[in-house]
């Protein structure tokens, strides 16, 4: 059963002293399952954000529709939570204080913005933490702290746009291996944005491919493995997978880079 529906989307930016306006997206489209974890990846200037953004509802499609449960999205919603690359806490609150942020727009009862902020602190593996400050925390606590609360409100959809991208490699795999845990454990539909093809496949049920600009939606990948238990990066079936989705980005790469280089000549 489809929860998300991105149909026909075109994106288009208006742009300063020009005739032409900016196309990041044109004519996407894309199912996303209920309770799937869905990678998306494209070259950079792709349009990956700019289509999380569109599902997020922080800003309209200039075409086409995105519908969640059947439903347009006209706007953000508190059935979608959202995870940025920057960790985007209050320096200002705790951990817990961070996390009982979304169940306060809920208007929660005190005791149970409590209560839902431990236990989702404890989801993500910091039990002992909640009176920490970001500063205190390290990079990764930062993101799991986000983590957990984008999840405390109890969104149906969680976005994330390459939220790991800033943190060392040994974290990094730490922290996938606590999403996908989280996320069987919860059950939630993710879209999760992505530069990293190894990321994308370990992580993905399925792995969108974005062509380079405009975006539109080159190929979906389903991955199978016949179990997610042990190392999947030394499986056989990961290095036929990854470097599947790396020859259909290949050309969108290539092409990606010619349009940057010709922008710099332009403004040069």
């Amino acid at each position: 059963m489809s929860r998300i529906g991105i149909r026909n989307v075109t994106k288009t930016f208006p742009v300063r002293d020009a005739g032409e306006p900016f196309t990041a997206l044109s004519g996407v489209d894309l199912d996303v399952r209920e309770g799937e974890f869905l990678t998306l990846v494209g070259p950079s200037g792709c349009g990956k954000s700019t289509l999380l953004d569109l599902v997020a509802g922080l800003t309209p499609p200039t075409a086409g529709e995105i519908v969640i449960d059947g439903a347009p999205v006209t706007g953000p919603g508190l059935d979608r939570g959202i995870v940025f690359q920057q960790y985007a806490l209050f320096p200002w609150r705790t951990a817990q204080a961070n996390v009982e942020f979304g169940l306060e727009a809920k208007a929660a009862p005190r005791k149970e913005r409590a209560r839902r902020a431990r236990e989702h602190l404890a989801l993500v593996g910091l039990t002992g933490f909640e009176d920490r400050y970001p500063h205190e925390l390290s990079g990764g606590m930062r993101q799991r702290v986000a983590i957990a609360r984008s999840l405390a409100f109890d969104p149906d959809v969680l976005l994330m746009d390459e939220p790991f991208a800033a943190l060392d490699a040994q974290t990094r795999e730490s922290l996938q291996e606590e999403l996908l845990r989280v996320w069987q454990h919860t059950g939630k539909t993710v879209i999760f944005i992505t530069h990293g093809i190894d990321e994308a496949v370990y992580l993905g049920e399925r792995v969108a491919v974005m062509t380079s600009r405009p975006g539109r939606i080159k190929e979906v990948v389903e991955i199978a493995f016949d179990s997610r238990e042990g190392d999947l990066r030394a499986d056989p079936v990961f290095g036929e997978y990854r470097h599947h989705v790396w020859k259909l980005l290949r050309d969108e790469v290539a092409a990606a880079q010619v349009q940057e280089r010709e922008v710099a000549i332009s403004h040069g």
